[in-house]
């Protein structure tokens, strides 16, 4: 799949992981983790930007934990039709922006946010648009978090087995993000492997 072809994917879906899909699932145990995380190593009046937020399950929990700075992007305008309808109060407080977050990211000043975070949104970002971790890494002020597959089922992520197909549909490209964002002035606090995601909790040097 071409790296247009994805965005038209993505900004397109409907059905099966779409922002009423996401939306209809509510907050997990990923929504938790984000929660707790920041409670531990940022304050309530933390700036926080999810990319590739979709309808806003994750940002609503935060919302209820007290956390009122936030943005959102995603490329599927439908997800913020979603949002007003599931999590009106975060329409309300959030700032969204709909579009491919390597357009939009690039876009943000330096040091802009006190946490970026993604929920199985980088491992759709394919190679040649990975520059886009490099300005993560900039517009974050403190913590970068990761939440996606890097593999952690047997048959994928392996050598030979970098990138998968879910359903025959799109594809995933499991990487290490330690390795990933080694290079990028930033340090690993925390790992924490699951069932289908690693949540990695990177601090910004």
């Amino acid at each position: 799949m071409e790296p247009e072809d994805g965005r038209r994917y993505w900004a397109d879906r409907s059905e099966e992981f779409s922002p009423s899909y996401y939306a209809d699932i509510g907050q997990n145990e990923v929504s938790e983790t984000l929660a707790a995380v920041l409670d531990h190593y940022v304050s309530r009046d933390a700036a926080i930007l999810e990319v590739g937020c979709s309808s806003g399950r994750h940002l609503a929990n935060l919302l209820d934990e007290g956390y009122e700075n936030l943005t959102g992007i995603d490329i599927n305008d439908d997800s913020f039709d979603v949002m007003a309808d599931h999590y009106p109060r975060l329409a309300e407080t959030g700032t969204f922006h709909a579009g491919a977050i390597e357009e939009l990211v690039p876009e943000f000043p330096d040091d802009a946010f006190d946490v970026v975070y993604s929920v199985e949104t980088l491992q759709h970002v394919p190679p040649e648009n990975a520059g886009v971790f490099e300005e993560l890494a900039r517009v974050s002020a403190d913590l970068l978090i990761t939440a996606e597959n890097e593999g952690n089922s047997p048959e994928r992520g392996r050598e030979g087995a970098e990138v998968s197909c879910v359903h025959g549909d799109f594809p995933l490209y499991h990487r290490n993000w330690k390795r990933e964002f080694s290079e990028l002035n930033v340090a690993q606090l925390l790992c924490e492997p699951g069932k289908r995601d690693t949540v990695r909790v990177f601090r910004v040097l």
